[in-house]
């Protein structure tokens, strides 16, 4: 194995053109690290908001920062005080996402960051599930806890999240709603979504005792969906931070999910895939050199599922 490898990282904040594919050091794991030879990334509205520097005042960041963090591949090496994990395991994972991410062919990842990748799935596909799917399970497992006969309201059920989080909900039990384009409402029905909202003719605002919100936009879409709220009921949004006082003039619970690795989640959601009962759909894949424009679609808003950078064979 070469000392070096290719990455895509930013020395800079801004706009894709700060992206640069490098030659750079393969990182060498610590103690309680393993060195992950990257198959598949995949990219998440989270890079190109860390590119662009939206979040440097929430994180901690140090330049130049290797973008990227989803990840499925092969470990290559393990650190001395690691016991969970192999050489030749296939893992998948969401790392820590101030450290230097997945655009690169070795990634080092925190070894309790790390689960086994689901078998049934190709590398494209494990490498689509753990952020996306990780953020539908912290919204609706463990803040919300939705339970069988909860009715839920997905906002862009079409969407990375809003996929799994239709899958996730409808396995709890929930009845669910989402709302979507008419073009994408097959999709949403044949995830197991009970009624498509066309949020181009109809408006979701008019729904009545609704148990959970799960918000992925954020803004006018957040600020409408409080009145459907039954008392007692909850919300949780993945984009803006929810107004306490509205949700207490409301009489219903807010939570704000920014997602965590979690190594134990993907080891139940690797079940449910194995299982038959997780899909992903995957919108379009790119190789490493073409990451701008992976980023460009996916900063258009229109991917239909995961987009996924190509590492290695």
């Amino acid at each position: 194995m070469s000392n070096l490898m290719k990455a895509v990282q930013i020395k800079q904040f801004g706009g894709r053109e700060v992206m640069a594919l490098n030659d750079i050091n393969v990182p060498v794991p610590a103690a309680n690290e393993v060195l992950i030879k990257v198959k598949a990334a995949a990219v998440n509205p989270v890079d190109w908001k860390i590119r662009e520097g939206y979040l440097e005042g929430m994180l901690a960041f140090e330049m130049p920062l290797t973008l990227g963090w989803d990840v499925s591949g092969e470990v290559v090496e393990a650190g001395a005080d690691v016991n969970n994990l192999n050489v030749g395991d296939a893992v998948y994972s969401r790392p820590e996402i101030t450290k230097n991410g997945s655009y690169a062919e070795y990634i080092v990842v925190t070894a309790t960051e790390v689960a086994l990748k689901p078998a049934a799935l190709t590398w494209q596909e494990a490498a689509g599930v753990p952020l996306a799917a990780l953020t539908a399970w912290q919204s609706l497992y463990e803040m919300t806890n939705v339970q069988a006969g909860d009715r839920v309201l997905i906002h862009a059920g079409s969407g990375a999240v809003g996929q799994f989080a239709i899958q996730l909900a409808k396995l709890r039990g929930a009845y669910v709603y989402t709302t979507t384009s008419a073009k994408n409402t097959e999709l949403v029905l044949g995830l197991g979504a009970d009624q498509a909202i066309d949020y181009h003719q109809e408006d979701f605002s008019e729904l009545k005792d609704i148990d959970v919100v799960f918000d992925t936009i954020g803004g006018d879409t957040l600020a409408n969906s409080w009145k459907i709220l039954k008392k007692g009921g909850r919300l949780v949004s993945i984009c803006d931070m929810p107004d306490e006082a509205v949700a207490t003039s409301h009489e219903v619970s807010p939570f704000f999910c920014f997602v965590q690795p979690n190594s134990e989640q993907l080891t139940e959601l690797a079940k449910l895939a194995d299982d038959g009962k997780l899909k992903v759909n995957i919108d379009s894949e790119f190789p490493l050199s073409d990451v701008a424009k992976a980023h460009e679609r996916s900063e258009s808003g229109r991917a239909q599922g995961k987009i996924i950078i190509n590492v290695s064979a």
